[in-house]
């Protein structure tokens, strides 16, 4: 009978009355009447009755043929003050990614209680207009809206949830780990409940077992028993009761349904026996107890590991400072981090953590930037450096001005990707998910089977083996296999320098066996300096403290060309040119040409200027002469990079462009190669350069001569080939290789870009890392694997005895948890990666 039935037929003489909203019971002083679709009805409150009028207001009252039988709903809480505040950019900026006019955000919703609740919420606020999208998450409590900012408002759509009942709120990760502790609290009250009964009833049990069960005792024992059993059962047994209904409802089959049937059936019997005045049955009342408790004590130890296995989260929250001191113009004022605004100057005093995203302007000191490196060795910092949220200051005073805060900064975007990536779903999860509920189906039908097979030897050994049956078989670990190993996994990346965007990259980077790595910026350390620059007549170097006028003036007309490029190569040669103080004024250049992974080309007073590689010269109709062909092929020979400048149509210089290779690039190289990967160099350099720096590098497939917007071309043909391919590059300019590479990795600090094109971010420039991915990457899925088996091996010894008869239900109450912990266990393993 659904609750508007029950609640509808008219109160018997002297029964109790009960809120036609929630159900619970109507105290006569506080009785609330009111009309509900032609006919009165009594509330417990005046909330109730507005909830229930504005429920059938939007035409919703479907809500309560859909709420589960005798599940109270309670009074609805209270709604947030002041709701104007929320509609307010200031505040929504720490919870809306971004502030256009199409908003989406997540909200922590108190009050939802089952599947029917989930209904109402996403009727109900997919009718507002503006809204396009209402997603609620059932076991987290959290709501998922999309909106139009301009036709509705934040505040209306918070509202419109309190006039159904539900309290919301934004959500961040503190507001949810308050939730996950609270619920650790009510699970320990049932669990204590539950043991406090089990204790009492044990000397129940040691009377009735001691021939109390024989003599004119027996049956007041019996309806002690009762007395304890049943409120355990409907207290402490209840999460099991709502699990298995809200599975039902849903057409799965959760893994609390054999609990519940377990449980069920034992009290049942015990109930009819006692009931019955039987004299031959035995009551089980205690087996009931024990097993909820047992059963509960391992829920308990099981929430307690997945919350520290999943800790991560709150661990890089902790870095973030919660007040800052900034400069105003009142003085130095310590205010909350959330009113700090981009351009304020905040004060960081020795040894605080630096509170936000933004560059020296005054000071200088040391900084620890492990938690974004992973390297211990502290930074020194001075007027112009950039500085992170979350980072150490060492020994001196820092004023920063204000780049970035809480969600705008490198350890917000970190947070988030962990966050995400710990609640994604691999490919080998949705498997086992499917599998679950036929796992729970089969334990059912076997529990049915042992219940036949042994009732020739008397119903009570056929209740016992078939309860043991319901109990003992746990697809529990089966569904923890996966996220438990990719949470774990992703927060011990995390804390690593290693941002994982999902748990499918893990597995999908765990089967490649080729990986591409970009030249400059990822395998060099990305800072071009100018090795020489040879004229006509002459080879300058730059620590050679004469400048000749001739390579002078060659100097300042190509860094006045280069100026207009954005390549790492045109800023090596203006940031040489400013060093040797050959710099000339900017002049404007007309007919401005560019073309990337090539050269550019203008002209100044009608005189062209070209700069770019040899081919770009050729295409110009620019011949190179004898003397520097020679230049470029000595050049060639040692692996250094270089462009020609010509002037009129004539070479004036080759200027040679070197980049130092990563100390620990030959190493990583020869670690990739030695665990059996392909390794593969795309380079924009000439062939014969390319090749003598992957023979610098221990040997390498060389793939050069490649301009940028190419190098999604090649993954492409490498994936045709039938490569499973890694591309490793710097983030900016390789972000379409990035993005059709079958796993991105970007190198550097976390920079917009490259945590959009990649999979894979890696927080230091240690290519250390990309081994350290993979390695990671393998060990998840190995765990995964293992995982699933404990389970599988756990059930196909232990169901067989239960079959048998040859375990009680408390042993198998007992045994029932260890494979979930075990589980918990194998994936925290995980963290001894990086030890």
């Amino acid at each position: 009978m659904s609750l508007e039935n029950a609640t509808t037929e008219p109160a018997a003489q002297g029964a109790a009355e009960h809120c036609f909203h929630c159900s619970l019971p109507v105290v006569a002083v506080e009785r609330v009447e009111a009309n509900i679709a032609g006919e009165p009805r009594a509330f417990c409150c005046n909330g109730c009755r507005s909830v229930c009028e504005a429920i059938h207001a939007a035409g919703l009252e479907g809500f309560y043929q859909r709420t589960p039988d005798g599940t109270p709903l309670g009074p609805p809480p209270e709604l947030p003050r002041e709701l104007a505040l929320f509609d307010l950019d200031e505040v929504q900026e720490e919870f809306v990614p971004e502030l256009g006019e199409q908003r989406d955000i997540h909200l922590l919703v108190e009050g939802i209680h089952c599947a029917a609740c989930v209904w109402l919420i996403e009727k109900s606020l997919q009718s507002m207009p503006g809204v396009s999208e209402a997603r609620v998450n059932l076991t987290g409590r959290k709501l998922h809206v999309r909106w139009n900012n301009l036709q509705t408002r934040l505040s209306a759509i918070i509202q419109r949830l309190g006039q159904i009942g539900y309290a919301a709120v934004p959500y961040d990760p503190e507001t949810a780990e308050g939730r996950i502790s609270r619920e650790n609290r009510a699970l320990l009250y049932r669990m204590a409940f539950a043991g406090f009964t089990m204790m009492n009833l044990l000397w129940v049990s040691i009377a009735l077992y001691a021939g109390a069960d024989e003599g004119e005792y027996r049956t007041l024992f019996h309806w002690v028993g009762f007395a304890l059993a049943t409120p355990t059962l409907l207290y402490s047994g209840y999460p099991f009761y709502r699990g298995a209904l809200s599975g039902l409802r849903n057409l799965h089959l959760g893994m609390d349904l054999p609990i519940a049937i377990g449980a069920t059936v034992t009290y049942g019997y015990s109930l009819f026996v006692t009931l019955s005045a039987n004299t031959t049955g035995e009551v089980y009342y205690d087996t009931v107890v024990n097993f909820l408790f047992v059963i509960l004590v391992g829920r308990y130890l099981e929430a307690m590991s997945k919350r520290q296995a999943v800790a991560s989260t709150q661990r890089l929250l902790d870095l973030q400072p919660r007040v800052a001191t900034v400069r105003r113009d009142a003085g130095e004022q310590i205010v909350p981090i959330r009113s700090v605004k981009q351009g304020e100057q905040v004060l960081v005093k020795p040894g605080e953590r630096i509170p936000v995203d933004g560059v020296v302007s005054e000071g200088v000191s040391a900084v620890n930037e492990a938690m974004l490196s992973g390297e211990s060795q502290e930074v020194e910092k001075r007027v112009g450096s950039a500085v992170s949220a979350g980072t150490i200051n060492g020994h001196g005073a820092l004023i920063v001005e204000v780049e970035g805060v809480l969600r705008d900064t490198a350890l917000g975007r970190i947070i988030n990707l962990v966050e995400e990536a710990q609640a994604s779903r691999a490919p080998i999860q949705c498997v086992a998910d499917r599998i679950v509920p036929w796992f729970v189906a089969a334990t059912i039908g076997l529990a049915i089977a042992t219940f036949f097979w042994w009732l020739g030897a008397g119903i009570e050994k056929a209740l016992m083996a078939s309860t043991a049956v319901l109990i003992i078989t746990c697809p529990c670990a089966f569904g923890l296999a996966t996220p438990m190993a990719i949470a774990v996994a992703s927060g011990q990346g995390a804390r690593h320098g290693i941002l994982v965007k999902n748990g499918e990259v893990l597995e999908t980077l765990s089967g490649i066996r080729e990986f591409v790595f970009d030249k400059t910026g990822t395998l060099t350390e990305g800072r071009m300096r100018v090795h020489s620059i040879a004229t006509g007549q002459m080879r300058w170097l730059p620590h050679q403290a004469q400048l000749p006028p001739e390579v002078r003036e060659v100097l300042a007309r190509l860094a006045l060309l280069e100026r207009r490029s954005e390549h790492p190569l045109a800023a090596a040669v203006v940031a040489c040119a400013e060093q040797s103080r050959a710099l000339a004024p900017d002049a404007e250049l007309t007919d401005l040409i560019y073309r990337p992974g090539l050269g550019l080309s203008a002209r100044l007073a009608g005189v062209e200027l070209l700069a770019g590689s040899s081919e770009w010269m050729r295409l110009q109709g620019v011949v190179i002469g004898t003397g520097f062909v020679t230049e470029t092929e000595r050049l060639d020979r040692q692996g250094i990079g270089h462009i020609h400048y010509a002037e009129a149509g004539e070479v004036k210089a080759v200027v040679a462009i070197s980049d130092k290779l990563r100390d620990d690039a030959k190493r990583v190289i020869t670690a990739l190669k030695r665990e059996g990967m392909a390794v593969t160099l795309l380079s924009g350099d000439r062939q014969q350069t390319a090749e003598i720096i992957a023979e610098q590098l221990g040997g390498m497939r060389v793939i050069a001569e490649v301009l940028p917007q190419q190098k999604d071309q090649v993954i492409r043909e490498l994936q045709q080939q039938g490569c499973s391919v890694a591309m490793v590059g710097d983030g900016v300019n390789d972000a379409p290789a990035l993005v059709r590479a079958d796993v991105g990795i970007a190198m550097g600090t976390g920079t917009d870009v490259s945590i959009a094109s990649a999979d894979i971010v890696l927080m230091s420039s240690e290519l250390e890392k990309v081994r350290q991915a993979g390695a990671l990457s393998r060990r998840t899925l190995r765990t995964i694997r293992q995982n699933i088996a404990i389970s599988i091996t756990y059930n196909l010894i232990m169901v067989p005895l239960a079959m048998m008869a040859l375990v009680t239900p408390l042993v198998a109450a007992v045994s029932m948890p260890v494979s979930s912990l075990l589980v918990i266990g194998n994936a925290a393993r995980i963290r001894t990666l990086f030890r």
